[in-house]
């Protein structure tokens, strides 16, 4: 009985192994190829050299840990508390686990099923059908059964090469996830800055009104100017006064979304405080080949996968509608007394195969299949729009910092002759050539202008970022640099 088990193993294992070589039903799948373009816009790469405080470097990579070319220990900190602590990261980590344990679980339906039974029964027999003779007995059994469903069509391989898809996109989704968290830390903590420093400069400007309001109160006691001088002297420093409370309140929204982005609550806030100048602009940044973003974008990774898996949707659904063949066999024994339940004359066994086909379901499977057919290309559309998006993303960027270092020029020259003017009008003033209107004038444009220059600052720095993160974050360099030592922190530049 155990040769002919056996035997019957063995030939299993062959015939599946001949069926698994053969070809399954359905699409194989093909990554879409890269866009073969070899720039992200009809123009010229923009140049982000206008103050020579960057330049772009087109095909250089991108370090794992971009966030520390900022050159901020404070952020660094932040950012790998972050990593740890935060919940949507650690729920996308417990997804993947979630796809990864649904493949391990697929992958066993390539192997036989192997079940084991054991039972008791108390049971009586009629005289009726004994010759006249009752009788009262316990059957005891015992058995191992195998079944074996043959992948002929390849059905079950196409379940987990989806399954493997799926997995592999709530890896990527992971990626976006960690990506995301990152940058959204570090544009967080730009914006942190900006917010201090706007605050630092509108007391600063407050302050400085509120000396000119003493001097014109002092020159109206004196009865060198009227009175109306002194009330839009007044009028001016409330106004400026009312921009405080907003910027105030922008920065504890910011220190709230920072201390969430870390997974604390309020009171909790982190210890870290962010001043733009001890970030530093990086010097350089990367510009990743068109032909390399399609491999780079954790998003555009996930929308393929999502396109594989939908690909391997259309085989399932074609071997669906194929005969399904079922090997099974038995071996076990049975006696009337425990003890003697393996001895020789109890066993028995047995040997089968069954094919089974859907004759008629009025139609359900192949409506099963246009749908898995449609829903890839439903797939195939999403897969499109995020590529288009990605190379959109880093375009608006690139032409963003370009943006921004001609701003930046600008405000800061605006801001110079600003002060300049100020400081002039105030001379003149003091000297009595010009009225309180032409006062009020310069201090308005003085403010307007360093308002201006910080948030110009804090842009350039948040498009740095925001470069980055639409060039993919560099992932693909976590484990290469986990073993690196760190680099070096110059002093930041301005």
């Amino acid at each position: 009985m155990r040769r002919i088990f056996s035997s019957f193993s063995a030939s299993c294992l062959a015939l599946s192994a001949v069926f698994l070589a053969g070809c399954a039903v359905g699409p194989d799948f093909d990554a879409p190829a890269a866009p073969s373009i070899g720039t992200y816009d009809s123009e010229p790469t923009p140049d982000v050299t206008a103050d020579r405080g960057q330049v772009v470097l087109p095909g250089m990579d991108i370090p794992a840990q971009w966030w520390a070319l900022f050159h901020s220990d404070s952020l660094n900190h932040l950012v790998t508390q972050a990593i740890k602590d935060n919940p949507d990261l650690a729920s996308a980590d417990a997804s993947l686990r979630v796809a990864e344990d649904e493949l391990a679980a697929g992958e066993t339906l390539l192997f036989p099923t192997v079940s084991g039974s054991l039972a008791s029964q108390r049971q009586k027999v009629s005289a009726v059908s004994n010759g006249g003779v009752a009788s009262i007995y316990t059957l005891h059994n015992a058995s191992v059964g195998v079944s074996y469903s043959l992948d002929i069509w390849g059905g079950t391989r196409r379940a987990i090469e989806q399954l493997q898809a799926r997995a592999d996109a709530a890896r990527f989704q992971k990626e976006a996830a960690y990506l995301a968290l990152t940058s959204n830390v570090v544009t967080a903590a730009i914006q942190e800055a900006s917010l201090r420093e706007q605050i630092t400069a509108m007391r600063e400007i407050i302050s400085n009104q509120e000396k000119t309001l003493k001097v014109l109160e002092a020159r109206f006691e004196a009865g060198a100017v009227d009175k109306s001088a002194v009330l839009e002297q007044q009028a001016a420093l409330a106004a400026a006064k009312t921009n405080l409370p907003p910027l105030e309140h922008q920065l504890v929204v910011a220190r709230h979304a920072l201390t969430a982005l870390i997974g604390q609550l309020p009171p909790s806030a982190p210890t870290e405080k962010f001043k733009l100048n001890e970030l530093a602009l990086p010097p350089q940044v990367p510009l990743s080949l068109p032909s390399r973003l399609v491999e780079q974008r954790p998003d555009i990774r996930e929308a393929q996968e999502n396109l594989h898996a939908a690909s391997a949707a259309i085989g399932i659904a074609e071997a669906a509608r194929l005969p399904n063949i079922l090997l099974s066999a038995d071996i076990g024994s049975m006696a009337t007394i425990f003890s003697k339940l393996l001895t020789p004359g109890g066993g028995f066994w047995s040997l089968g195969g069954s094919a089974t086909e859907t004759i008629f379901d009025a139609g359900a499977l192949s409506d099963k299949e246009d749908a898995a057919r449609d829903a890839y290309a439903a797939a195939e559309a999403r897969y499109r729009k995020t590529v288009v998006a990605a190379f959109q993303n880093v375009a608006d960027t690139l032409h963003a910092l370009q943006s921004d270092a001609e701003s930046l020029n600008a405000k800061r020259d605006a801001e110079k002759a600003a002060a300049d003017s100020l400081a002039l009008t105030q001379a003149r003033f003091a000297a009595g050539a010009i009225g309180v209107v032409e006062l009020l004038n310069a201090q308005q444009s003085e403010e307007q202008a360093k308002i201006a220059l910080v948030q110009a600052r804090a842009q350039r720095y948040a498009d740095t970022a925001a470069l980055f993160a639409a060039l993919g974050g560099g992932w693909w360099n976590r484990d290469a640099e986990a073993n690196s030592p760190a680099p070096e922190t110059p002093a930041p530049n301005l």
